[in-house]
């Protein structure tokens, strides 16, 4: 079984040394949160910028519009406020609904406060889709609804999130392990195991559409690793297909590299390379619920290694993102091995590779 969580202290200072989660080796690196001399990259957090393609339709109390970078189209209310974002390709569909605040005091002082509701559509997004009956009764459901969404369903398992049973008594959400202790590994060493996917945190066998059954190990029990995490939430809870593997069935892949390189969705920030040069230059297209992918360790070659979900600006201005992490047990958006910003220079920032919309 997987240790008790550590405490989660909040990290300061130029440089730390931490230990790295990825979702194949764990390292130990050399931080800085900013590095005097290197071009910061910063987000300006426009959801709606790019060129508009077409004029608003106005139906009365709404209208529609088109935009670029990348293709979607834009509901706004009769104020001109944004009520909704639809991409071309993608089943996520930003909605705009009552503000919450998502923060983790124990692990960071960053507070998320948002109006956005991030849901999984039953199709993809197409131009003209709004007129289709799908749609039409998936909105009316959905528009005001305050049923859990994807950042709920993320936030039901950091650190001291209460259990939640489905109807047949199994736990389904509650505070979740990274993975458990690797007997062999130490502290900057692998310390503990990866490889613990949703089923094992469940404990239950989970039937993929390819016929794999899905096992999990005792051992893992409550743990779920960066991949694992993702597809809890995308998966099994908002019930997006899941693969049984990186290469067999149709849907999710089982890793972050799987992920990143696969065919579902909308490639945001489209994969140039691995390597510090093919950082993205500009992450003005991210918008909340899109996927971000990382490259942490060079032993894992050319993969990427570490995923994560856009969850929005923090009081500071800053694109925060979470993730299930090693060095601090499970899922995050604290600071332990690197503040979880996308923009600016910290740890992850400089990691960052690519970008896409499920």
């Amino acid at each position: 079984m997987a240790g008790k969580k550590k405490s989660r202290p909040v990290v300061t200072g130029l440089v730390l040394l931490a230990l790295v989660g990825t979702s194949g080796y764990l390292t130990v690196e050399l931080r800085k949160q900013e590095e005097p001399g290197v071009t910061e990259v910063r987000n300006v957090g426009v959801l709606e910028g790019g060129r508009s393609t077409d004029a608003s339709t106005d139906t009365g109390k709404e209208a529609w519009s088109r935009l670029e970078n990348p293709a979607r189209s834009v509901l706004r209310g009769a104020d001109g406020q944004i009520k909704a974002v639809f991409t071309d390709g993608a089943r996520i569909a930003t909605l705009s609904g009552p503000a919450r605040t998502f923060q983790e005091p124990t692990s960071t002082a960053s507070k998320v406060s948002t109006t956005d509701w991030v849901r999984l559509m039953p199709e993809k997004w197409s131009k003209g889709a709004d007129k289709e009956k799908w749609f039409k009764e998936w909105y009316a459901e959905y528009r005001n609804s305050k049923e859990d969404d994807i950042f709920a369903f993320a936030f039901q398992y950091v650190a001291g999130a209460p259990q939640k049973k489905d109807g047949q008594g199994t736990v389904i959400a509650g505070d979740a392990n990274f993975g458990p202790l690797n007997t062999s590994g130490t502290e900057g060493g692998d310390l503990r195991l990866e490889q613990s996917d949703f089923y094992d945190y469940l404990g239950v066998p989970y039937p993929f559409r390819d016929g794999v059954v899905g096992q999990p190990e005792s051992m893992r029990a409550r743990s779920i690793d960066c991949s694992g995490f993702i597809r809890m939430v995308l998966g099994y809870r908002a019930r997006h297909p899941l693969m049984s593997s990186d290469t067999s069935g149709d849907g999710l892949p089982r890793t972050a590299n799987g992920m990143a390189r696969s065919k579902q969705g909308v490639d945001i920030l489209p994969l140039a390379g691995i390597t510090a040069q093919d950082r993205p230059s500009a992450i003005d297209q991210l918008q909340p619920g899109d996927l971000v992918f990382f490259k942490l360790d060079t032993r894992t070659g050319q993969r990427l290694d570490h995923v994560g979900l856009v969850l929005g600006h923090d009081t500071e201005g800053h694109l925060i993102f979470v993730s299930s992490r090693e060095e601090v047990n499970g899922p995050t958006i604290g600071d332990v091995g690197g503040v979880s910003r996308l923009d600016g220079n910290g740890y992850y920032a400089k990691t960052l590779r690519s970008a896409k919309r499920l």
